[in-house]
């Protein structure tokens, strides 16, 4: 078990692909911490059930990740109770569809928030122990959207190239230290997030859900299919390994081909 006395904190991982990467370093031996919202009893089932299958302990935090102080409090409360944060997982995000001139204030201060400024709070805090102790993982799910723009995407096209510059900037500072920083980037995965832009983006277009999918989400990756759970969360962990020691500074597709055009 690769991860085995490791503890890997996933911030937005009660759903979608953090849940799937947070399952899969369990599997792997790794203390988890979980984040994000929910309801709370359907959160602590997940995170007893994930404990009990897999035999690791597992905690859930509930921190604002718009807001730095509720992210200082998550990080010093994993500190304390597993004595460090070996594997960060930068993934809690939200998205909002509109034109960039009809794009409301508050929603781009949002998606940039929680997108990007979350990732500098949680890296600025975990990178200390991690240099200390010359082991450090840090790996954020940005989006093909890190490497190509659509349009009405505006705050998260821009906070994702904004994490691209942020993963680049932490792989330099923490090289020497045995640090890695790499930010996986993936095509459209049917998670939560994806479901949910599917009607927004059907009425920003005014076209059916039905195209939204065919002509506007599947359309820019040559696979013709959705990114699996399953394979995001294979990558990470991979990233989390000893063999990805010279792997640093990376932007990694899976993304169907689309960042290939």
């Amino acid at each position: 078990m690769q991860l085995k006395n490791k503890t890997a904190l996933i911030t937005g991982s009660t759903s979608g692909i953090g849940l799937g990467i947070a399952r899969a370093f369990a599997r792997e031996g790794a203390n988890i911490v979980l984040n994000g919202f929910g309801d709370a009893g359907e959160i602590e089932s997940l995170r007893a059930g994930i404990e009990r299958e897999f035999s690791v302990p597992v905690r859930y935090d509930g921190a604002d990740m718009s807001r730095a102080d509720a992210i200082e409090t998550m990080m010093a409360k994993a500190f304390a109770e597993f004595g460090s944060v070996d594997v960060l997982v930068n993934n809690a995000g939200v998205q909002h569809v509109a034109p960039i001139e009809e794009f409301p204030l508050a929603k781009w201060d949002a998606v940039i928030a929680i997108n990007l400024s979350a990732a500098f709070h949680t890296i600025r805090l975990a990178l200390p122990q991690m240099k200390a102790r010359k082991f450090g993982r840090i790996i954020n799910v940005a989006s093909a959207h890190a490497l190509v723009a659509s349009p009405f995407k505006s705050a998260y096209v821009a906070a994702k190239h904004g994490i691209a510059g942020l993963t680049k900037t932490v792989a330099l500072e923490g090289a020497e230290h045995g640090v890695t920083a790499n930010a996986i980037c993936p095509g459209y995965v049917l998670t939560p997030l994806v479901e949910k832009q599917i009607p927004d983006t059907a009425k920003a277009r005014g076209i059916s859900e039905a195209a939204v999918v065919r002509d506007v989400l599947l359309a820019a990756q040559p696979t013709k299919q959705f990114v699996s759970v399953e394979q995001v969360a294979a990558l990470a962990l991979y990233l989390a390994s000893d063999a990805a020691a010279s792997t640093t500074g990376t932007m990694i597709p899976v993304d169907g081909g689309w960042t290939a055009h």
